[in-house]
């Protein structure tokens, strides 16, 4: 492979938004970015008076040891990044999920011990622990929360994936910020203790029986609350230069990485408030206790910056100075217990060399059945684990507070789980924030470069379907991937970095932030005393976030009988590692090992930016009742999705379906990317099919209409293969979840 020698993130993910947004200026187009790749969140431009920050994390290693502690800590935490980036935004958003777990019936029993020692808790009780901790942590913050999937995979089981994002509003022109020679280091919110000592060294080891119950944090939104309306009157008072949060390694990372911004610091750790005596000065120094930030305060605005933060019952103390001594200098009771050159503590780590190779595998393809009941087979997919609805979930999450919600975690008159969320978090502004993802790890069994490609894809096609605008699309990613230091695994990491550069340079679409998580593996012991080793699937998490004209959000359910149906897109023989191929390959454990495929799903970029703007223009001038991205679950899952969405069924037919699929049910439930389910009035058809002609896209088809209260469906010879109730299809996508 290429020889790389400025690392993976410069050379792809960096690369790759400098390179779009030079090109945005070579043609006199708007660049919307602000400040990417140097806060804790990436910034973009949201009107003349405001920005927004985004940035999503994970909480994988402490959701495995105590999940509702892991989760809550994750978005609390999450909370902090907005807080934390240029002087300071009022966290606005919430998103929860993929939860990525293994299946939560399975109750097999896992030991982090040898002789059935240090018992792990089972995938069900982490994926409780995770609801319950993301809905404590959101709801009590006040911050609208929106629920977006589980991902059920066995190779979850030992640690879960817990991805949580959180948007903030900021003042234009706060994004700078900086830490002056001769300002107070204050600490504010929590006190230290020592829940999250070691977190951060924690998170980046294989979970083993060696994890520490006390690298998990405790989280307490309600302090975290008050800090953050605290902070807020600070700031638009200009009582502080700089802020960052407490995150990973606590006060170490925060005053280290501000005093880079003044040229150095001297700390007395006997100042920090802790929640106990006897804390050790390097506990107090790295402990990642929750809901702290770090302040850079002018000693002549101290006494101002102190009575509101007591004011709203928040605790702040000065616990050193900034200085521009190239020191960091820390002291307990007047003895030195750290004094570092500042060039060394951020940049003396040497560089390693690292040495990467990628072979791919083989696998077998699997025999299909020649008598397919495509009845049974699509209320079967619809009940399926990754693709049932998740309603009982989303409702544990306030996603109406703070008022600004225009398209809602579930849609239509059926309630189903949307692609998209848009929210409002101006009210005096039509403007609304779009965000989608895409994830697909099981694709990465056979290509993790086209397992990227089809995240990038999926999160843009999901934000076009809703409304959004290529003018105004940004992305982040999210990797977690296991032995990280594996020749294998960094080379299934390359060929996805790769594949994220060309989709984004492609769609010009910047990465404005992210988060990566290595070494996701577990190491224990099964029912049976014998060794298991847990290893992730590499992961990508993209998310797309975009700001758009409210006005334009559509919906995925169907809306008036009599409108026609289309689908965008070529369909193709490409299973591998789908969700039918996996259905098929079931035991009776329900795992499966022999039916991957090695059909994986790519990525026509270029086609598909044709149709994606063709969508962004009938949305525009509407033509568009529905819209709904074809992806995990294919054409037949999407069409059902539109139809139980909106309660309204269809009579359709795959006779004409742009593409190659050889097979009805390889029709219906290959996850071939670029495709969309639209549904238009009849009287708009000539106007929206011209519409796509004039961007050259001519592989669309009309497959039928929305009707009364039956889900019909003819196969490619135009024989009938489905005939089923609308509301007997929205029982089978409903009782997976039911009860959680």
């Amino acid at each position: 492979m290429d020889e790389i020698t400025d690392g993976l993130y410069k050379h792809f993910i960096q690369r790759s938004t400098q390179e779009i947004r030079e090109k945005k200026v070579r043609q006199g187009k708007e660049d919307i970015c602000v400040s990417v790749f140097k806060d804790n969140a990436g910034v973009i431009r949201f009107n003349d008076e405001w920005d927004v920050c985004y940035k999503v994390e994970t909480h994988n290693s402490p959701s495995a040891l105590d999940p509702f502690g892991g989760a809550i800590t994750g978005i609390v935490g999450v909370n902090r990044d907005p807080m934390g980036t240029g002087k300071g935004a009022k966290p606005v958003i919430n998103i929860a999920g993929p939860y990525c777990t293994g299946d939560p019936e399975d109750k097999r029993p896992r030991y982090k011990g040898q002789n059935f020692t240090q018992e792990m808790l089972t995938p069900g009780r982490m994926l409780e622990g995770i609801i319950d901790g993301v809905r404590v942590g959101g709801n009590c913050s006040g911050i609208p929360t929106s629920f977006f999937g589980n991902v059920v995979e066995e190779r979850y089981s030992g640690k879960p994936l817990v991805f949580v994002g959180t948007v903030g509003l900021m003042p234009r022109g706060t994004h700078e910020k900086k830490a002056e020679p001769g300002d107070f280091i204050v600490m504010a919110g929590g006190r230290v203790g020592k829940d999250g000592i070691h977190g951060a060294t924690f998170s980046s080891e294989s979970m083993d029986e060696g994890s520490p119950a006390t690298a998990v944090q405790i989280g307490d939104p309600i302090t975290q609350r008050k800090l953050s309306e605290a902070q807020i009157e600070v700031r638009d008072k200009k009582l502080y230069s700089s802020v960052t949060d407490n995150g990973a390694g606590g006060l170490s990372c925060s005053v280290g990485e501000m005093a880079q911004e003044s040229g150095g610091c001297f700390v007395e750790l006997e100042r920090v408030p802790t929640k106990y005596s006897g804390m050790l000065p390097y506990e107090t120094w790295i402990s990642e206790s929750q809901e702290r930030m770090t302040y850079s305060v002018p000693k002549g605005k101290w006494a101002e910056f102190k009575n509101i933060m007591d004011k709203h019952g928040v605790e702040a103390t000065v616990i050193g100075e900034f200085n521009d001594s190239n020191r960091c200098k820390v002291n307990n009771h007047g003895t030195n217990i750290m004094d570092v050159d500042m060039d060394f503590l951020h940049d003396g780590v040497p560089q390693r060399p690292m040495k990467t190779k990628y072979d791919k595998t083989e696998h077998e393809e699997p025999a299909m059945p020649d008598d397919v009941d495509h009845v049974s087979l699509l209320h079967s997919m619809l009940s399926r684990k990754n693709l049932a609805g998740q309603e009982y979930i989303v409702e544990q999450y306030d996603h109406e507070v703070q008022g600004g919600s225009v398209l809602k975690p579930l849609q239509g008159r059926g309630r189903v789980n949307g692609d998209a969320t848009v929210t409002r978090p101006v009210l005096d502004s039509d403007k609304g924030l779009v965000i989608s993802q895409g994830i697909n790890p099981t694709y990465s069994d056979i290509d993790t470069y086209w397992m990227a490609a089809a995240a990038i894809d999926t999160a843009v096609r999901r934000a076009i379907a809703a409304g959004a605008s290529f003018d105004n699309l940004s992305l982040l990613d999210n990797f977690c991937w296991s032995s990280s230091n594996d020749p294998q695994r960094l080379g299934e990491l390359k060929e996805a970095c790769k594949a994220c550069y060309n989709l984004a340079v492609e769609y010009e679409t910047p990465f404005v932030s992210g988060k990566d998580s290595m070494f996701n593996d577990f190491k224990g012991f099964d029912e049976n005393g014998e060794p298991i080793h847990y290893a992730v699937p590499p992961t990508l998490l993209v998310t797309a976030f975009s700001v758009m004209d409210s006005d334009n959000a559509v919906s995925i359910d169907a809306k008036f009988e009599g409108d026609l149906v289309y689908v965008i897109g070529e369909t193709h023989d490409e299973l591998g590692s789908s969700e039918f191929f996996a259905m098929i390959g079931e035991n009776e454990e329900g795992r499966n090992k022999a039916y991957t495929g090695n059909s994986v799903p790519r990525v026509e970029a270029g086609q598909n930016l044709n149709a994606y703007h063709a969508v962004e223009d009938c949305i525009k001038e509407g033509m568009v009742a529905s819209a709904k991205s074809v992806d995990r679950g294919g054409l037949g899952y999407a069409l059902a999705k539109t139809a139980m969405a909106g309660r309204l069924g269809m009579d359709v037919s795959l006779e004409n379906l742009p593409g190659d699929a050889s097979r009805d049910d390889f029709a219906l439930y290959s996850e071939s990317q670029g495709r969309l389910v639209v549904t238009v009035d009849p009287g708009k058809k000539n106007e929206f099919e011209k519409k796509l002609q004039d961007h050259g896209v001519d592989c669309y088809a009309q497959l039928g209409t929305v009707t009364g209260d039956s889900f019909r469906v003819k196969g490619m010879d135009g024989a009938d293969i489905i005939n089923t109730d609308v509301d007997q299809m929205l029982e089978s996508y409903r009782e997976t979840f039911a009860e959680y």
